[in-house]
Formats: structure tokens, sequence, C-alpha cells
């Protein structure tokens, strides 16, 4: 797996961002976005073509064709010092970690000071509803800087594939690294969720402090709201057609189940927070069906 310099570049005590293909496309969309509005220029690659094998064969005017060799190339932009990598495809077991130490030999060499990879956060949530970022570090120093940025820690879970790995490949060199994790609903983890990098860019934008703009992804947004809004009465009509065949009780899909109970959980607790559950309810039209437990709340012990 060779590294290929194109270009000497002198750059001092950047910041790396890396990415990878993942759920809702978020971190690759919100990297991709940020290396074409900072104008970073190509540098380096990793060759990886001895190491990939194609599936498929992509078809043109009836003449078939490999596909182009995933590619694995860094970027980089001075004031601010960034460094971005791109891979296009995950590499996984031993290929993975030597693709992580490739790019960890090349952070190195150019005295990287701290590296940001992206994910996405599924959640039982609507498009609706803004996408929030949970970050989590390799090592305390980096927790300190997300205290420090007032982002909220995820405490446990995983994260799958190089975007996650990279920062514990990272630890072991002792390179501060943080991940941040956009939050997306959990029926659309296989559509590509651009307000998610946008949330992503946005805390870029803290970090780096430097203005982007994303005009171009607020479009890409509004179209990926209006899917999301016919995704959502499909499932609502899912749903009334269920509780029309089956019980009383009808049935929802579990991650609307699970943020109904939540939201139950909170109200009673706090009867201030009740509103948001009547919102929820009303969305689904599933009102009818929770009404006594709803009631149940203000009711005194």
């Amino acid at each position: 797996m060779e590294l290929k310099i194109h270009k000497r570049i002198y750059i001092s005590h950047p910041t790396m961002f890396a990415a990878w293909p993942g759920m809702g496309d978020v971190a690759f969309g919100a990297i991709d976005y940020l290396r074409r509005k900072l104008e970073a220029k190509p540098f380096a690659e990793i060759d990886i073509s001895q190491f990939t094998t194609p599936d498929t064969v992509i078809v043109k005017n009836g003449l078939t064709r490999l596909p182009r060799t995933p590619r694995n190339i860094f970027y980089y932009r001075k004031y601010p010092d960034v460094i971005i990598f791109e891979g296009e495809t995950q590499l996984k077991e031993e290929l993975g970690i030597s693709l992580a130490n490739r790019i960890l030999d090349l952070a190195q060499s150019l005295e990287v000071t701290r590296i940001f990879t992206g994910a996405a956060f599924p959640l039982p949530m609507s498009y609706e509803e803004p996408s929030k970022i949970y970050g989590v570090a390799n090592m305390k120093s980096a927790r300190e800087f997300l205290f420090t940025n007032n982002i909220k820690i995820m405490e446990n879970g995983q994260i799958s594939g190089l975007n996650g790995l990279l920062l514990e490949f990272a630890r072991q060199r002792d390179i501060p690294s943080i991940c941040f994790l956009a939050t997306i609903p959990l029926y659309a983890v296989n559509l590509p969720n651009p307000k998610a990098s946008k949330a992503i860019i946005e805390t870029f934008e803290r970090i780096l402090k430097v203005r982007i703009s994303t005009t171009a992804l607020d479009l890409q947004i509004q179209k990926f709201e209006d899917e999301m809004f016919t995704v959502e009465q499909k499932i609502k009509e899912q749903i009334r057609g269920e509780s029309a065949m089956e019980s009383e009780e009808g049935e929802a899909p579990d991650y609307i189940k699970q943020r109904i109970e939540n939201l139950f959980h909170v109200a009673k607790y706090d009867k201030s927070k009740a509103y948001l559950l009547k919102k929820e309810l009303d969305k689904w039209d599933l009102f009818d069906l929770y009404e006594d437990r709803f009631l149940d709340l203000f009711k005194k012990r």
C-alpha cells in the first residue's frame, strides 16, 4: 500500500480532517464540502489498486467497463493550515489497519496537531428536528477540547468503520483525535443527509474560526426535507392502516414507539414537557390510541 507524494508542501502544525463513506454519507459529505469550500489542493495519495477487486462493471452505451480504483487523496490548505484526507471506500481488517497507519505516517511527518473525523448518530427522531452534534475523543486532552467547545459527549456506544478506528490508531501514536457524530433519523440511515453534514460543517467553522458558505448545501437540504416529508407521510399511512386492521392499541414502527415511550418518561417527571409528547402523538395521528395514558399524567395520585 504505497504512499505517493506528488507535491512537497510547507505547512505549520496543521489540523487534519479525514472521512470515508458511511451512514447518511454524513462525514464524507461534510469533509468533502469543507475541502471544496476551502479550495484545498491535492498533494498526495495512497494507492490501494493491488488490494481491491471489482465486484461489478459499469455499463455505458451498451458497453461494459471496469470501475476505477477507489481513490485515497490528501489535500492541503494554508491559512488556516489544514490537511484533508478523503477515502472513497471503507477497507476492513488488515487492509483497514494498513491504510490507517499510512495516513498517520504522513500526519506525523507533517506534525499534525489534531485529527477530526465524523460519523452519523441514528436516533428515533424526525427529519424536522435539528441535527445535534456529539463528540468522542481518543484521550483525555481531546475530551477536554470537547468540554471547552461546549460539545456534548457521547458517553457510550460504538462507531463502525475507519471514521472511528482511526482515533484508536492515532491514540497509539499520541495524536489527539476527535469524531463528531451528527444525529439522523433512524429510518433514513441509507439516504444522504446533508442536514447532518451541515451540522458537522458548522462545528468545523467554530474550530477553524473561518466562515464557510453553506448556500449550496441549503439547496440540498430543502430537497432532502421534501423527500423526508413524503417518507414520513407514508409511515403515517402505514401506521393508520395497521391500526385499523389490528388491535385497539395499534402498531407503530419501533423507533416511533420508543420515542413516544421516552417522552412519556420525561413528561411523568416534568409535566411542562407534556406538550412535546402531545405534539409527537399528533404528528403520527396516535393521540387517540394513547389518550387515556396521556391524561393519566395529570391525575392526582
